[in-house]
């Protein structure tokens, strides 16, 4: 059996705020891997949390093909939730995903990084919403 660590307070309290929220949402922890996103991104995302699950980073931006507004694809450095993850800053910006269900999506994204204290970072918090796809 494995036993997964506990969560940060900080992750944790993320989560209950995301829950309670109608804008889409998603949280992740200090090594990017998806722990959650609430039911305004599953809408957009195109699959349920509870199906989805928790994943890695480099599964959850393949997973959700993104690709700039010219249709290239990018990686997770340069989205803005890989930036608040890699760099440690918040950062916005528009990308495209197809979500789950097939459907290309234009979204603009706010993301910045998440700290326990200031010097204990544990995680990103990216929100979004839907405009025109191109």
């Amino acid at each position: 059996m494995r036993i997964e660590p506990q969560k940060n307070v900080v992750l944790i309290l993320a989560r209950g705020f995301a829950e309670q929220l109608a804008t889409p949402m998603l949280i992740a922890d200090a090594a990017g891997r998806l722990v959650f996103y609430n039911e305004p991104a599953e809408e957009i995302l195109g699959r349920r949390f509870a199906e989805a699950g928790e994943m890695r980073a480099g599964d959850w931006s393949a997973l959700f093909a993104t690709e700039d507004s010219e249709g290239r694809p990018i990686d997770l450095a340069q989205m803005p939730a890989g930036i608040a993850l890699l760099d440690r800053r918040p950062a916005h910006g528009a990308i495209r995903i197809r979500g789950l269900d097939g459907r290309l999506r234009e979204i603009s994204v706010t993301a910045f990084p998440l700290f326990a204290r200031a010097d204990e970072f544990v995680g990103v918090v990216a929100i979004f919403w839907e405009g025109e796809a191109a």
